[in-house]
């Protein structure tokens, strides 16, 4: 598994700063390389905006190796930041509002033309999580497999409670920013590997994606590596909540992929549950209810967190992973989501010192 995030640069003042080209060439000055062709990660990228960049880790087996590298990760894109003139913030959208630059290069003025005001407002950052998969036919099951418990990641990730300088009422505005996007949001399931390549050819010729890059389901097969890639999260405040995200996620691919050997159907055909799912665990969080399968009711998030990590358990067990996810999760309940952490902040000194502390957090 690998984890890529997407983070903002701000100034001094917590502003959205457009520095991510000098970052990234400061980074590359100082003996960075970027990353391989056949790993995700490893080096620092552009984003669609200036005022974003990503970093991704290599490929790990094991998450106490998985949680050096997203460290690793942030200290480095943070040094690069810091050489720019800017800081280096984990928050899903801005607490201060700010201007938006686009990046260089045809796709980006492409999409810019394309996508009009969705381009010029997108200044959000997720947390993507590459999960290895033998081959299409296997990733396909698992993407069939994993869709109904998505939207608990999401919940759990939720870092995004303010939007141009106002508290949105939302954990993960993010989430809604997002599915402005024509390609983005849950699943139903696809059935083959062949439906699944038919599906993105058949939304790239309608125009609606420029490429099969701008598939933005919340959870599919990447088009670079021979991963699942769920980018259903939020960019974590804090690198323990990204490798908890990140092993529940192949928990997620590992169960789907035993239950499609074992020949069992997945659990949910329509999407308008997934996307109220989806909805809800933006808008509340963990401080609310979530639905879950196989029923899609509401519970309490407590309870759709207990029912996530008992669906997982074998795959968890067998990976050795169950009890650092466990002390994950009981870290999380402690201190709440980074949305409970940045309202918290915001009642003690206002929004320029929600990134203040967030800037700590990054690379606490």
């Amino acid at each position: 598994m690998g984890v890529e995030e997407e983070y903002l640069l701000v100034d001094a003042e917590g502003v959205p700063t457009g520095v991510a080209d000098a970052a990234v060439r400061a980074y590359e000055r100082g003996g960075g390389e970027p990353a391989d062709e056949g790993e995700p990660g490893g080096g620092l990228e552009h984003e669609l905006q200036e005022q974003q960049i990503e970093t991704g880790t290599h490929p790990c087996v094991d998450l106490s190796e998985l949680a050096a590298e997203v460290r690793a990760g942030r200290r480095r894109a943070a040094g690069a930041a810091q050489q720019a003139g800017g800081r280096l913030v984990a928050v899903a959208t801005s607490p201060v509002p700010g201007p938006t630059t686009l990046s260089r290069g045809a796709r980006y003025e492409a999409m810019a033309q394309t996508y009009a005001l969705t381009v010029r407002e997108q200044l959000t950052s997720g947390c993507h999580v590459h999960v290895s998969v033998a081959d299409d036919d296997e990733g396909v099951a698992v993407l069939d497999g994993i869709g109904p418990w998505l939207p608990v990641l999401l919940a759990l990730s939720a870092n995004s409670p303010y939007w141009r300088g106002e508290d949105t009422g939302y954990a993960s505005i993010r989430s809604q920013l997002w599915n402005r996007w024509p390609t983005a949001g849950p699943t139903a399931p696809f059935g083959s590997a062949q439906a699944y390549r038919d599906t993105v050819a058949g939304l790239v010729a309608t125009g609606a994606a420029l490429d099969p890059a701008m598939i933005y389901f919340d959870a599919r097969l990447s088009p670079r590596y021979p991963t699942v890639e769920i980018r259903v999260a939020d960019v974590c405040l804090r690198a323990d909540d990204a490798v908890l995200v990140a092993a529940l996620a192949r928990g997620l691919v590992e169960t789907a992929a035993r239950q499609a050997t074992q020949g069992v159907r997945p659990v949910l055909t329509r999407v308008e549950p997934l996307r109220a799912a989806t909805w809800r665990a933006g808008r509340s969080g963990l401080a609310g209810d979530l639905l879950v399968p196989p029923t899609m009711k509401p519970v309490p998030a407590r309870d759709a967190v207990a029912a996530l990590l008992d669906h997982l358990r074998p795959a968890l067990t067998d990976s050795g992973d169950l009890p650092m996810v466990q002390e994950l999760v009981a870290g999380l309940w402690q201190r709440g989501t980074g949305a409970d952490e940045q309202r918290a902040w915001a009642l003690e000194g206002g929004l320029p010192r929600v990134v203040d502390h967030a800037v700590e957090a990054t690379l606490a």
